[in-house]
């Protein structure tokens, strides 16, 4: 084919920037309107529903991937990233006449809908029943005309073609340092972005690999293909079909409704609901809102070369996106009108008219307010729980508000608003709500043994059994014999000292007595995976708020009796996680030692801040960061950064 301009090829990525952006509010939509629970299914139905919500969840966490790896193409090619999109449903003309986008429950109907539009190419089948298209037209521009327009196609995934061909085409043409022209620090990389299959684009391999990754991933897909979103659709409809086929009478979803709006229609339209319960409307006014300032820190993120600021964005945009999940799930729950208790309502995901990159200076200040003026509105609403819900989720996403506040406060203070501002940079929020937190390690027992030159530390609680003790210093630790096991002076205290250094989880610490110091801090932190086992750290620690000396492993199969701690538990679990995952991002950072805080999340990944090289069991490294989510479920496909999927499999673990 022949080359189009760098202008088409934006036409057509803000399309698909759009159409991710608009199927992943669908999936989500759907899966808000899953029940938690009723009284009436069976445990087999039960078990059916929560697999339902954390396939159609994680699908629709894929579909975010998608709109950050077209992010990471616009900034490739020297575009701004495209965030914003037409508001739901998408009337006829700006897609393909096919493609019917609108917002609807969790239904037969509705998931044969998501089957059709995620269908490979070439494979026919029918859509839904009752998204009809309206009208049917044909898109067509001839590649030859300046101005940039549309391209018919079938399904998404010919969209994607003509992106790869055309991409080629003009790196033919021209030379790919002629077309990949962005700034390669705008790039966002799996330690950013806690999203399967995001890595940065800065040539014309990156980019066709993103391609490929969301073509396999979901639209286009072929049908051997187990693990694509048309195959998933197509189990849970399969599934659906057989369970409503034994019981008639099972309801999986709440009568949310189909096509919701937050604002009166301008003209009288039949199929559109106007939540217009005077609390609902409420709920709905702060889920929009959310929605819309995740939105806007994304963009932002996008739009920073600054690794820390970017890392402060897309972590305050993940984590307003998460506190999305028991808004959508409580507005499906309750009426949309006061005077009927059908239809329910819905998030209506209602986009901002514009959404442009605030000035950097002041976007910190700016979404600031918005948070204070968000979290004072969520304080005000009174909830009283339905079936399913606990008060303590909307306690959740009050204090998670307070704490994207702190974000911002950090981003001003790192990035003040002009060079000799008199303003004062804005105070922290005091009212974050403190959230609980695991238990120290430290406040366990430990076994102090002394000898003649060392005190010898141990902490059975801690102990993952690496062994370097027994087999190092098999004289001084006599493992699994009766009476006194730690014989401190049976070894030279330089020894002993080492093998206490290769103690990966810190159970063995030490006092020199000989006016030796204690053990040194690392010149570089690590961070290592041990291969189907845990997170193996080496740094000054902080975990969970508390010192936590320089070793640690931390749980990452989910399965740990005492998180963030491991436990062993993994071994039991026959948990599986390499401990050589592909290598990310390896710029080097300006510092590589200093303390290293790691936070655990509630029911979600490790937040760690500060220098860290994580490296593969081998010593490769993998990723430099100074900011990261690691997966602590067990269940990311992205391991070992978080990809979101402990939302949909339902992890559940004391944090912050």
């Amino acid at each position: 084919m022949s080359k189009p301009s760098r202008e088409q090829l934006i036409y057509w990525l803000i399309e698909a920037a759009e159409i991710e952006h608009h199927l992943m509010c669908c999936y989500l939509y759907a899966a808000f309107s899953l029940k938690r629970q009723d009284p009436r299914w069976t445990p087999a139905q039960a078990a059916a529903v929560e697999r339902w919500r954390a396939l159609i969840t994680g699908v629709a966490y894929e579909e975010m991937s998608h709109l950050c790896l077209v992010g990471n193409l616009f900034n490739a090619l020297g575009a701004p990233s495209h965030m914003t999109r037409p508001p739901l449903p998408v009337e006829s003309g700006p897609y393909p006449a096919g493609f019917v986008i609108r917002l609807a429950p969790f239904c037969e109907a509705t998931i044969e809908h998501f089957q059709y539009l995620e269908r490979p190419t070439g494979v026919d089948l029918e859509d839904g029943q009752g998204f009809d298209v309206p009208k049917t037209y044909r898109r067509h521009v001839p590649l030859e005309r300046l101005s940039p327009g549309a391209r018919d196609y079938e399904t998404v995934g010919e969209l994607y073609e003509t992106l790869a061909d055309s991409l080629k085409a003009f790196a033919d043409e021209t030379g790919e340092r002629a077309l990949f022209i962005g700034d390669p620090r705008l790039q966002v990389d799996a330690a950013l972005a806690p999203l399967p299959g995001v890595a940065p684009i800065t040539d014309l391999r990156s980019a066709l690999a993103a391609i490929d990754t969301i073509v396999t991933q979901g639209e286009g897909a072929g049908a051997s293909n187990a693990d694509s979103h048309f195959a998933r659709f197509s189990r849970v409809l399969d599934e659906l079909r057989s369970e409503r086929s034994a019981d008639p009478a099972f309801e999986p979803a709440w009568p949310a409704a189909t096509n919701p709006v937050m604002n009166p229609p301008v003209k009288a339209v039949a199929d559109r609901v106007h939540v217009d319960h005077p609390q609902i409307a409420r709920w709905l006014d702060i889920g929009n809102s959310l929605y819309t300032t995740s939105l806007r820190c994304l963009l932002q993120g996008f739009g920073d070369t600054d690794r820390v600021a970017k890392a402060n964005w897309l972590g305050a945009s993940f984590a307003l996106m998460r506190a999305l999940v028991p808004v959508g799930q409580g507005l499906a729950a309750r009426p949309a009108h006061a005077d009927v208790s059908h239809p329910h309502a819905g998030l209506t995901f209602t986009p901002l008219r514009s959404l442009a990159a605030l000035p950097r200076e002041r976007a910190a200040h700016f979404v600031a307010e918005r948070l204070d003026q968000l979290r004072q509105r969520a304080l005000e609403l009174p909830v009283v729980p339905v079936d399913g819900e606990s008060g303590s989720t909307w306690t959740g996403v009050i204090a998670m508000l307070a704490k994207q506040r702190e974000r911002m406060d950090t981003l001003c203070v790192a990035r003040p608003a002009a060079e000799g501002a008199s303003e004062a940079t804005p105070a922290p929020n005091p009212a974050a709500a403190a959230a609980p937190t695991p238990e120290p390690a430290s406040a366990s027992p430990v076994e102090t043994v002394a000898g003649k030159d060392i005190v010898i530390h141990f902490e059975g609680r801690r102990c993952i059994h690496s062994r370097h003790c027994v087999l190092e210093a098999p004289m001084v630790f006599k493992a699994n014999t009766p009476g006194d096991w730690i014989l401190p002076d049976a070894l030279d205290v330089a020894a002993l000292v080492a093998v206490a250094h290769n103690c990966p989880s810190g159970a063995i610490r030490y006092d020199r007595l000989d006016g030796q110091g204690a053990e040194p801090p690392p010149p570089v932190n690590t961070l290592r995976l041990r291969e189907n086992g845990p997170y193996a750290f080496h740094a000054p620690l902080t975990v969970a708020h508390a010192a936590d000396g320089l070793r640690a492993t931390l749980c990452r199969c989910g399965q740990s009796s005492r998180k963030p701690w491991c436990d062993g538990s993994h071994v039991a679990a026959e948990f599986k996680a390499s401990g050589e995952p592909p290598t990310g991002n390896v710029d080097p950072l300006g510092t590589r030692d200093g303390t290293l805080e790691v936070t655990p999340l509630l029911d979600g990944p490790l937040l760690v801040r500060g220098n860290l090289e994580i490296c593969a069991g081998t010593g490769r490294t993998v990723a430099r960061v100074t900011e990261a989510r690691l997966c602590r479920c067990g269940q990311s496909r992205n391991k070992p950064f978080c990809d979101l999927s402990h939302a949909g499999a339902g992890f559940v673990a004391a944090g912050d």
